[in-house]
């Protein structure tokens, strides 16, 4: 660890930054061993792994946009492991222990905070639901246990909960190890991470089409040129399916419209993040205090970057019914994204039925915190040629086998519930 004293930390503080850009824009070159289409969190970890664990350098990060402009941008950033079927718990459980050491790993400060997460019940239906879950997670190693309305209080004093309605709390399930990191703090770190190690990333390069001779990539059409290549990984959210197009692949998702938005600064009241089960809306506080918020998908499919007031005034008239001090609170922004959405609420990931041809999809709601685990995992898979055990159950073959992760009570899916 390297030790400052007072002034080189007062040189570092005022004088003019010298580390320069986190990373440097690459030329495309005409072939590589692997193209990676998608410059947010998933595929930048992807490459970071595929060089740092594997020694695999000769691959391309393309980015229609700028790195992290889709939805590592566009999310909440919110970070658990509190899942209750065996593929996602294993998965997720792995992705929560990777964040602790995250920055350390990349020398990067991603700013993970493991303020926790709190998810409420309100009925005894959703009571047994989550002791359910505490217990298969503890089973698992990972860390969650139940709270009765006594100790709800005191860990968030400025919630008003109860067991009267409209809003009836009986209990809530706790990660204390849960919390939130930066969004983009995580895509520049891990750009950083793989350029460092030779990995080219070319940003405003975006896909028009794939070169595809007997049921095997050979080349991704861009903007800027067609690059040669037997192996690709699809990692781009919510347009999956576009790209999967290309390729005549079907994926089973749906993508949908999220949004969120942020209060004014507020001093210091919400401890951990909360998520109300009721019609599902959430809020936590950031380090700046403002309170991010944010509930279910739009109702409809779409591609649309935005939601609508109706959602707002929906999920803040829940959730003053329990953070009372939200009801003066100004919002400040609004923002959204767009979510792909498989029909069982799991991700979608591995090789597709073109050979050479991997897709990283369907993560929902999910994506943003499974983005350290999911690199890692699909950099093993390429480089061993071998899906890595983590990621088994979200292949394309479950559709067909009816292997279905159904996680309907773990997300914002009122379709599954």
């Amino acid at each position: 660890m390297t030790h400052y004293s007072l002034l080189q930390l007062a040189a570092e503080a005022l004088l003019p930054s010298r580390r320069g850009p986190a990373f440097e824009q690459s030329e495309l070159k005409s072939r590589y061993d692997v193209v990676i289409v998608g410059g947010g969190g998933h595929g930048l970890a992807t490459a970071y792994y595929l060089a740092a664990q594997h020694g695999i350098t000769n691959v391309a990060v393309i980015e229609r946009g700028w790195l992290g402009g889709g939805n590592t941008g566009r999310n909440t950033t919110i970070i658990r492991a509190d899942y209750l079927m065996p593929g996602n718990v294993a998965f997720f459980g792995h992705a929560l222990g990777m964040w602790p050491t995250l920055s350390r790993e990349l020398n990067f400060n991603v700013m993970f905070s493991p303020r926790g997460y709190l998810d409420l019940a309100h009925s005894e239906g959703q009571l047994d639901h989550f002791k359910r879950r505490a217990n298969v997670l503890a089973l698992n190693g990972i860390g969650a246990r139940m709270a009765d309305l006594d100790e709800l209080r005191e860990l968030e004093p400025a919630l008003s909960i109860g067991l009267e309605p409209p809003i009836p709390v009986l209990g809530g399930l706790v990660q204390d190890t849960a919390g939130t990191a930066r969004h983009d703090a995580v895509a520049w770190g891990y750009a950083r991470g793989a350029r460092k190690l030779g990995v080219d990333i070319i940003q405003g390069c975006e896909v028009l089409g794939l070169e595809i001779e007997n049921n095997h990539l050979r080349a991704v059409k861009t903007n800027r040129g067609v690059v040669r290549t037997d192996t690709a990984v699809v990692s781009v959210a919510g347009n999956s399916s576009r790209v999967a197009d290309m390729a005549g692949v079907k994926l089973p998702i749906e993508t949908y419209p999220v949004q969120a938005f942020v209060s004014e600064p507020l001093k210091p009241i919400l401890h951990r993040v909360t998520n109300l089960n009721l019609g599902y809306a959430y809020a936590g506080q950031t380090d700046k205090g403002e309170i991010v918020m944010g509930g279910n998908a739009e109702p409809m499919a779409g591609y649309a970057q935005r939601g609508s007031p109706l959602r707002i005034a929906e999920l803040t008239a829940k959730l003053v019914h329990i953070m009372p001090f939200l009801s003066r609170a100004r919002l400040m922004r609004v923002w959204g994204g767009i979510a792909d959405i498989a029909t069982d609420g799991s991700a979608v990931v591995g090789p597709s039925p073109v050979a050479g041809l991997h897709f990283n999809a369907g993560w929902g709601y999910s994506g943003f915190k499974a983005t350290p685990a999911a690199g890692w995992c699909m950099a093993h898979s390429l480089a061993s040629g071998k899906t890595h055990p983590l990621i088994e159950p979200f292949g394309f073959e479950r559709f067909s086998s009816g292997a279905f992760l159904d996680e309907g009570g773990a997300g914002p899916y009122p379709w599954l519930h």
